[in-house]
């Protein structure tokens, strides 16, 4: 009996000291004892996850990542297992996100709002449009840089750090992010002057504006009216455009039409000007008699295409040489002494 007792107590010391060591085992594994249900989730880029990472929903721990491979040559598949107990929403969505500043990652879980009827079967796939790889600290790093040149590193860390949170959802409140960047107060205080004239500028541009407030309203008054006018004509218009359109095309099939023949003629102008030119003494003079017969001759043409003529005076001779005759052709009497072949 007296070595039963401390053999005893030995042999529960040791079965607790093992079951002790295997929790804590599995804990450094970042794995869990009890039964697990697979399940995929397909993302855009799953860079910085690693196999044994944790699987957290609302913040708790509830499985771990297994393998990460290549999907369609353009996605990435995540392979990761939760403990069986726990169902996971048909609409479920996942997220990776920052553990902390020096780059380790997680998978989120979170169930959508309003929730979706029933569970996601045991080996399901969360869809691509229901995952979001990790936030890119580079570009939004980048896009700080003139708010981390105001601060010391120390400040900077812990603002990197709370800007992390914050933008992944787990922020306590914006206003710790607002409270790190106090120092950023004392140097926007150094460039006082500059904002002072930047104010003053300002100032200056809206005292212009109001000065010219009386044309500015008139001429967005008349703006208003142009508009509502086009506005009210719009079919007028619409008509006008179709119109112009035709016209357009007609006219350009009319010159088409009319090239040709247009060509030639000006083709034969250029000859005409030339003979004038080379003839311009003869012309001339030809030109300037021309206008006293036109007068004459423009009235006794009005009648037709053709001359009225009145013989006052006629002489000569008819020969007809196969019968030697010849008939001389005497003035009619009394002809010269009519009115119209006076002089």
């Amino acid at each position: 009996m007296k070595v039963l007792g401390p053999a005893v107590k030995l042999g529960i010391f040791a079965v607790v000291t093992i079951v002790l060591t295997v929790i804590l085992g599995a804990t450094i594994a970042n794995s869990s004892v009890s039964s697990a249900a697979g399940y995929t989730a397909m993302v855009t880029d799953s860079s910085g996850l690693q196999v044994g990472d944790d699987v957290r929903m609302r913040g708790v721990k509830i499985g771990r990542v297994t393998s990460l491979e290549v999907a369609d040559n353009q996605y990435a598949a995540i392979a990761f297992e939760v403990d069986k107990s726990r169902a996971l929403p048909a609409g479920v969505t996942a997220v990776i996100k920052y553990r902390n500043l020096i780059g380790q990652r997680y998978l989120a879980l979170d169930a959508p709002k309003p929730a979706e009827p029933g569970v996601l079967p045991v080996g399901g796939t969360i869809p691509l449009e229901r995952t979001r790889p990790a936030l890119n600290l580079t570009d939004l790093f980048n896009g700080f840089q003139p708010l981390f040149q105001a601060l010391t590193p120390a400040e900077v860390n812990k603002l990197s750090g709370e800007i992390i949170a914050v933008f992944q959802g787990e922020g306590e409140t914006v206003t710790d992010l607002l409270a790190t960047t106090a120092s950023l107060t004392g140097t926007i205080a150094d460039r006082d002057r500059v904002i002072g004239q930047v104010i003053t500028n300002l100032n200056t541009v809206i005292g212009n504006v109001s000065a010219r407030s009386p044309e500015l309203t008139d001429l967005l008054d008349t703006l208003q009216r142009l508009v509502s006018g086009l506005a009210d004509d719009k079919a007028a218009i619409g008509s006008a455009i179709e119109s112009i359109d035709d016209l357009t095309r007609t006219t350009a099939g009319l010159v088409h039409d009319a090239r040709p023949p247009l060509k030639a003629n000006i083709d034969e102008l250029g000859e005409l000007a030339e003979l004038l030119n080379k003839y311009e003494g003869t012309v001339e003079p030809q030109l300037r008699n021309w206008g006293p017969k036109l007068d004459k001759l423009i009235p006794t043409a009005s009648y037709g295409g053709w001359f009225q003529y009145y013989a006052c005076i006629v002489s000569g001779k008819i020969s007809i040489e196969q019968l030697g005759i010849t008939v001389p052709i005497l003035p009619i009497p009394g002809t010269e002494l009519s009115p119209r072949c006076r002089p």
